[in-house]
């Protein structure tokens, strides 16, 4: 895969450094993990996740995202891959549970209700950064509410577009532990909590730089 930038996945892996054998690492041990097991519905996010690490490769040739958006990325598919794959025990019929279940206490947001707040936070500052790397001049586009609810818009889509794959793979597979209606609901909540969020974060960024250049 090569770009008008003269890269490809090659120059992208030499240049992220750590981060590299960070993502290879989790995804060789977590994909045996699922292989070993016969967990089909992870076999078929490793899937979708070699895709979607192969789509940010590519638009990282024409972006450039930050490094902290990158490593949020990378930390987003982790906790991913280990809520599908990492027993915390069983169930009454004495199948496993895994740690996409999770509920440190009741009342509380599971572990995967908390993977989509951080993971659509990321994306919605990807997001940005995509955007604000196609206006120009570079860094001409201001955060102004308009552009930030857009970009959250953006994100909330990305989240439309995650409980869209997760319906194939409820419909394509067995067994998951995508859930139900009610699953699907908190997911959306979740992902606008996100998206929400790195809003936030985006104009409070934008009123610190205004306060700055006074």
């Amino acid at each position: 895969m090569r770009d008008r930038h003269g890269g490809g996945i090659g120059a992208f892996l030499r240049e992220k450094g750590t981060l590299t054998p960070f993502v290879l690492l989790y995804m060789a041990g977590f994909g045996a993990m699922a292989v070993v097991r016969g967990n089909t519905e992870f076999i078929f996010y490793g899937v979708v996740m070699v895709i979607l690490i192969a789509l940010v490769v590519w638009a990282d040739r024409r972006v450039r995202f930050s490094r902290p958006v990158l490593w949020g990325l990378a930390i987003w598919g982790l906790l991913h891959m280990a809520g599908g794959n990492v027993p915390v025990g069983t169930n009454a019929e004495g199948k496993p549970i895994v740690l996409y279940s999770f509920r440190p206490w009741a009342g509380f947001l599971r572990y995967d209700q908390a993977v989509h707040i951080f993971g659509f936070f990321i994306a919605t500052l990807a997001c940005w950064e995509a955007l604000r790397a196609g206006v120009r001049p570079l860094g001409a586009l201001r955060p102004t509410p308009g552009v930030v609810f857009g970009v959250v818009l953006m994100g909330m889509g990305l989240g439309a577009l995650n409980e869209v794959v997760e319906f194939a793979a409820d419909q394509s597979l067995e067994s998951t532990n995508v859930g139900g209606y009610e699953n699907t609901g908190w997911d959306l909540v979740c992902n606008t909590a996100g998206c929400a969020a790195a809003g936030v974060l985006i104009w409070a960024r934008r009123r610190r730089g205004a306060r700055d250049a006074e």
